[in-house]
Formats: structure tokens, C-alpha cells, sequence
């Protein structure tokens, strides 16, 4: 067996929780991937809008590498004028393709600092308290993995709202096999059993 290394290990991870984040995307109308789904409002589009700042930040502003130089940030990027919680929504004015390109770009913009710099590489997060600012890139990189995933979790159960669609990415699908007919047996089962065991 072929040993990449840490850093490709790490990289690998947080390609497959992007990959499956974009996936909960595909066939979609432009409402459903806005439709907010909880008290919070999470929606798909806005996960993924979100992610993608957290890239930009995290292995551009706080290595000395920023996304932004050539044209100003948007809006919602992280400044005290921007709106509270702009970045977890996507404005009618904001397409899918303008989102989901943003990260893409993301992507690549974080994977050059990664593969430019040594896991134990030193950088200064802005937003964190002054004296915890510093991190190295080793632990942005598990940081950003952690936090991809738990919003990937997010899509899967937003996802799974909209239309019962489940799985991993396309062709990982990681749910046991079942038809619609097994899987609304099973939840029965589930909710009754959750009425039998009460307050216990």
C-alpha cells in the first residue's frame, strides 16, 4: 500500500466533504437550494457560500495569502458593515453559478497554500483573540476538514428534507439498501418504537 503523506491524507478528506456538499446541490430548483429548512434558516446554497468563506479566511487571510486583492470582497464577506449571518444565504441576485464558482475558486486558492506550504507552517487567524491568533497550517487544515463536514451532515439532512435523496457523493451512496416502501416501514417502526419508550 502506497503512503501519500499527511498532507495529501488530510487534503483527501476535505476534497470528499466539498465534493459532497456540491452533490446535495445537483437537480434542484433555485428555490430548493434556498429553501430554508430549519428554525435557522439552513439552506443548501447558503452551506455551500458559507464553506466557501471559510476556505478563503482560513488558508488565505491567515496565511498572508488573501483571495481578495484584485477586486474588493463582496458584501457578505466577514467586516463589521457586513450583514449579520449574510454568509449563510444566497440573495436572489446571487446565482448558483456565481456560488458554487466562488468555491470552486476556493478551492483551488486553498489547495496552492497547502501544497506551498509545510504542515507546520505558521499563520495569524484575524477574527481569533489576540493571543490565540496563531495556528499552523496542520491544524487550519483539521479545523476546516471538521467544520466542511459538519455542514456536509447538514446538507445530507437538508437534502433528505426536500426530496429523501441520501448518501455520500454519487456512487457512495452509504445507506442500506431499501426501496421507499422499506425506508417509510422504517420510520414507522422508529416512531413507534420512540412512542413505546416515552419519557424513559
Amino acid at each position: 500500500m502506497t503512503r501519500p503523506g499527511p498532507k495529501a491524507d488530510l487534503l483527501r478528506y476535505l476534497q470528499e466533504a466539498r465534493d459532497a456538499l456540491l452533490w446535495k446541490l445537483e437537480g434542484l430548483s433555485g428555490y430548493d437550494a434556498r429553501r430554508p429548512l430549519t428554525p435557522t434558516g439552513t439552506n443548501l446554497l447558503g452551506l455551500v457560500k458559507h464553506v466557501a468563506g471559510v476556505e478563503l479566511g482560513y488558508f488565505g487571510d491567515t496565511f498572508g495569502r488573501p483571495y481578495f486583492v484584485r477586486e474588493p470582497p463582496p458584501s457578505w464577506w466577514y467586516t463589521r458593515d457586513a450583514e449579520l449571518n449574510a454568509d449563510m444565504w444566497a440573495t436572489a441576485d446571487e446565482s448558483r453559478e456565481q456560488i458554487t464558482g466562488l468555491y470552486r475558486a476556493a478551492w483551488e486558492h486553498s489547495n496552492r497554500t497547502i501544497e506551498t506550504l509545510p504542515l507546520d507552517a505558521t499563520g495569524h487567524v484575524p477574527w481569533w483573540p489576540e493571543e490565540q491568533r496563531e495556528a499552523t497550517l496542520h491544524h487550519i487544515l483539521v479545523r476546516v476538514i471538521a467544520d466542511t463536514q459538519r455542514h456536509a451532515g447538514h446538507a445530507d439532512i437538508v437534502r433528505e428534507v426536500i426530496d429523501g435523496r441520501g448518501g455520500l457523493t454519487e456512487g457512495r451512496n452509504s445507506l442500506p439498501e431499501g426501496d421507499p416502501h422499506w425506508w417509510e416501514n422504517h420510520r414507522r417502526r422508529l416512531e413507534r418504537v420512540a412512542r413505546e419508550a416515552g419519557d424513559s
